[in-house]
């Protein structure tokens, strides 16, 4: 290998939103190291590869192990190249990993994202694996350098870790207990970003409204979302994931009131059944659920609810099941993220008997996914007719080249495909269009687009997009884009859906 070379890397990120976001701090150490992105498609010919795992998918490690087994090849041929295993299933599974893939060279956890530079290094000089797993968190990843995917929209973490005990999910065994940053550094990223040309942000947290638990303060969260109103510049401000259990009146008002804090509550309901809620250790029940949706939509009546939804949990009789879609016709979600409930290895749910066939829960699953296509085509059908602002997005419509648009997302996060104006509009601008046409998933504004307001993001946009345009081959970004977080068809995977 030339020595004068920078080494390449790339980053394959499985599971929820708080991965995507520590890849964009592990590409950070990596380019602070002196790494340079490979180009897109590299598929494994990167000097490293780094594999940013999740856990709580029945199959995750069978998917890991299925491509490592396919990197091992283009390692034996390529001396110097090396492999990385960080995230939840690092956390979880140890020494298995090297044990069953020994041409691996690092594995790090959760915890100790920030170690992955000194840990390749290490792992070269010494000629061995190096397994790293801390067992609580040693310093808020946020202090990290981060490699952010957009140069218009950003993750802020709030928190790291849960303090609740669902019986569906491992994140909190392998994330450890809530850990709260503190308001002052909160807000100072926000604002740093904001003087980058940021316009959105949005807070992030395993259980992102429990935020205050921590540092003692039950309207933490609340107080949180007023002052991100107060930061000029600062356009649009999202939030996910909630919990019904933390979700107060406070958080409600402090929506309603702040301007720049966007009509979209992503609220996962997992099931309509008390009694599969009580099993699933889920600290609500219906009557408090379907409260809350009626307090949000007072208050806010434009707001865009999503939700997550498990089908087939443990026990889950047709009765069950008939009060999730009770509530799913009650609350009438924008969308719902929806998911066959998998065994999660360490979970107590794995190990509850009563499991339900799969005949049976592929069959409730397709009425869940009719019922729901149906209400979000209804909903949609709703914004016929309406001026909306849309942030321009990158890569958000796969059909955009040969259909002659661009897509954006409104304030309440829906996807709207637009007709490409005559001027030059850039991710991060905004459009005022009209909509003309409705599908259960989008939106379209087939006529002329009435207003392009050109902003600092789309000026934040140009600059990085000029400048990577300028780099030698092969430092071009080779993660997908990201941006602000972006509504998924209710049949696909949102992530860990342990909310």
């Amino acid at each position: 290998m030339d020595a004068q070379k920078p080494r390449s890397y790339e980053i394959r990120t499985y599971g929820c939103q708080m991965n995507v976001h520590d890849s964009e701090r592990l590409a950070g150490l990596l380019e602070e190291a002196g790494y340079v992105r490979a180009p897109e498609g590299s598929d494994g010919d990167a000097d490293v590869v780094v594999f940013n795992t999740c856990a709580v998918r029945e199959n995750a490690d069978n998917r890991l192990y299925g491509n490592l087994g396919h990197l091992a090849p283009k390692k034996a041929k390529r001396p110097g190249m090396q492999i990385a295993v960080g995230g939840c299933l690092a956390q979880k599974d140890r020494d298995t990993i090297v044990k069953k893939a020994p041409w691996v060279d690092v594995v790090f956890g959760t915890h100790n994202i920030g170690k992955l530079p000194v840990l390749l290094e290490r792992a070269r000089v010494q000629k061995e694996a190096q397994v790293e797993i801390a067992e609580s968190l040693e310093a808020f990843p946020s202090t990290l350098p981060t490699r952010r995917e957009s140069a218009y929209a950003a993750w802020v973490s709030i928190s790291v870790g849960c303090n609740n005990t669902c019986t569906f999910c491992i994140v909190p065994a392998l994330r450890g207990k809530e850990k709260d940053r503190r308001p002052g550094d909160i807000l100072a990223e926000v604002e740093a970003l904001v003087a980058e040309g940021v316009s959105e942000i949005t807070l992030l947290g395993q259980n992102v409204n429990a935020y205050g638990s921590d540092i003692g303060d039950r309207e933490a969260f609340s107080k949180l979302l007023r002052a991100c109103g107060k930061i000029e510049g600062l356009e649009r401000v999202r939030f996910t994931s909630p919990h019904p259990r933390d979700f107060t009146d406070d958080v409600i008002a402090a929506m309603a009131e702040t301007p720049n804090v966007m009509p979209q509550l992503h609220m996962p309901l997992q099931s309509g059944s008390d009694k599969v809620l009580r099993a699933m250790r889920r600290s609500y029940r219906q009557e408090r659920y379907l409260k809350i949706i009626e307090k949000v939509r007072a208050a806010i009546p434009d707001a865009a609810i999503t939700t997550d939804i498990i089908v087939g949990f443990p026990g889950e009789t047709e009765e069950d099941f008939e009060q999730t879609l009770h509530v799913v016709r009650e609350a009438r979600f924008a969308q719902a993220f929806t998911f066959q409930y998998s065994k999660r290895p360490g979970t107590p749910a794995a190990e509850m008997e009563d499991q339900v066939p799969k005949e049976v829960v592929q069959e409730r699953y397709e009425r869940l996914v009719a019922l729901q296509e149906e209400i979000s085509w209804e909903e949609n059908r709703k914004q016929l007719g309406r001026r909306l602002e849309l942030m321009v997005a990158e890569g958000e419509g796969r059909k955009d080249g040969t259909t002659r648009r661009l897509s954006g997302r409104a304030p309440d996060n829906r996807l709207v495909h637009f007709t490409k104006p005559d001027q030059a509009v850039r991710p991060g601008d905004v459009v005022t269009v009209e909509v003309t046409y409705a599908a259960p998933h989008h939106l379209l504004a087939e006529g002329p687009v009435l207003d392009v307001r050109r902003t600092r993001a789309g000026d934040a946009w140009e600059r990085r997009n000029t400048a990577e345009q300028a780099k030698p081959t092969g430092v071009m970004l080779g993660l997908p884009k990201v941006g602000a977080p972006a509504p998924l068809p209710a049949t696909a995977n949102s992530g860990c859906g342990c909310d």
